[in-house]
């Protein structure tokens, strides 16, 4: 891959101060990897390509956890990808495990196009992110029907090869700005195929289902579900991959191309569900007009692809303990209608530096706007992470924020809070 390409990636994902991992754990003891902290995890299976595996497991880990595996950009790293996302938040908040893996060779691009990554234990990198996933089932009794993958560029390439080369493995994908499966195939061990990321590889949706098909033959079984995002003006992996990806899955999951339905759920973005209108349709994909490579919005998508996994179908996990925070919210509802305002109080003793206020809307309610922080989605549960100018809250000082909702009849205000992960009181 050329040095200029991977220069203009490491401009595209500028994320969060890099977090800090704990010291390598054995994999022979589960207890050994401290509880909300990032951990590198060492000896944790096969891993012919010498990928790294970091791990955030929450304090409130729900029984037989789930394992969602987030797979970072070129240039990345686990740790980039940890700091840079919400998931360890949202593992905070639904008790989840959430597996970091970081590839070690010069380019830090995952392998998604050798022969021996698009094949069924072939050998490459896939190979390691099954044993990591192994590890975990392993160490936490993981619930092994609800193993899910997201990832962004060559995260999001590599999600869309974990979904075709381990299908009994993963129960759903989200993908941030990738190609189809077997887009960036490649024989003669480049690591990038130009003819696909310039969005000039076009196939029939059987062809590029036999591509994914071809990666297990014989598998007769379930086949994960896929998210599909990108931006109309991606110049790095241009937009005509997003429908091609989306002939691919459509088609692995014996589906029309026919979107169910077609909505918008913010300014710019359109979404298409296949195979069913709810929140876990076989195949859902949203374009957004506009936006270019660098399409993740922290704190907007990362809900999104949580809600589409399921994961908090069940509501949040226990909460921990009342952090130095608290909430007080005003409601106004009208017939269908309601604006609520929220003054967020540090009742700690030190500054809070970028927050995040997690909440969820009560039945029937959906946002319709927002102002003093960026709020997503727009129903359910619900985070709302700072503007530049509020970002920091001093010691016993408040910011105060504010959305506007329809509703179906339940004009109420949420009846709990969390910033930065750590419950408030309300007052």
């Amino acid at each position: 891959m050329c040095a200029a390409l991977l220069a203009l990636l490491a401009t595209l994902f500028v994320s969060a101060p890099a977090a800090s991992a704990a010291p390598a754990a054995s994999a022979a003891r589960a207890d050994v990897v401290p509880a909300a902290t990032l951990t590198e995890v060492t000896g944790f299976g096969a891993n012919p390509s010498g990928l790294q595996m970091y791990v955030y497991v929450p304090e409130s880990l729900t029984a037989d956890p789930a394992v969602l595996v987030a797979v970072h950009y070129c240039t990345g790293s686990g740790p980039a990808m940890h700091s840079g996302t919400e998931y360890a938040s949202l593992a905070d908040r639904y008790g989840f495990v959430v597996i970091y893996p970081s590839v070690t060779r010069a380019s830090k691009c995952f392998d998604v196009s050798s022969p021996q990554a698009l094949t069924r234990g072939g050998g490459s990198d896939p190979v390691g992110i099954k044993s990591m996933v192994d590890w975990a089932v392993a160490a936490y009794g993981a619930d092994t029907s609800r193993i899910y993958a997201t990832g962004i560029s060559s995260g999001a390439m590599m999600t869309n090869v974990l979904l075709g080369v381990y299908p009994d493995v993963f129960s759903a994908g989200a993908a941030f700005a990738g190609v189809p499966f077997g887009c960036f195939a490649t024989s003669d061990g480049s690591e990038w195929n130009s003819a696909c990321a310039g969005g000039t590889i076009d196939r029939t949706p059987q062809e590029w289902g036999d591509l994914v098909r071809a990666a297990y033959p014989g598998y007769s079984g379930p086949r994960p579900r896929m998210q599909l995002w990108h931006g109309t003006e991606d110049d790095v992996l241009r937009y005509p991959n997003f429908a091609e990806e989306i002939e691919q899955w459509t088609n692995v999951l014996g589906l029309g191309q026919t979107p169910a339905v077609t909505d918008s759920p913010r300014a710019g973005w359109t979404r298409t569900r296949y195979g069913g209108t709810g929140d876990q349709a076989p195949v859902e994909a949203v374009s957004l007009q506009g936006i270019g490579h660098n399409l993740y919005s922290y704190g907007v998508m990362g809900p999104l692809a949580i809600t589409y996994f399921g994961l908090d179908a069940d509501g949040p996990a226990p909460q921990p303990p009342a952090g130095p925070c608290k909430v007080g919210v005003t409601v106004n509802a009208w017939n269908t209608g309601l604006t609520a305002s929220l003054t967020i109080t540090n009742t700690g003793t030190t500054t809070v530096n970028g927050w995040q206020l997690g909440f969820t809307l009560p039945a029937g309610q959906t946002l319709t706007n927002g102002w003093n922080a960026t709020y997503g989605p727009s129903s359910g549960a619900v985070t709302a992470v700072n503007a530049s100018s509020n970002g920091t809250i001093a010691p016993n000082a408040s910011v105060g924020i504010g959305y506007q909702a329809t509703h179906t009849g339940n004009g109420a205000a949420p009846g709990a809070f969390t910033l930065n992960g750590s419950a408030c009181t309300l007052g």
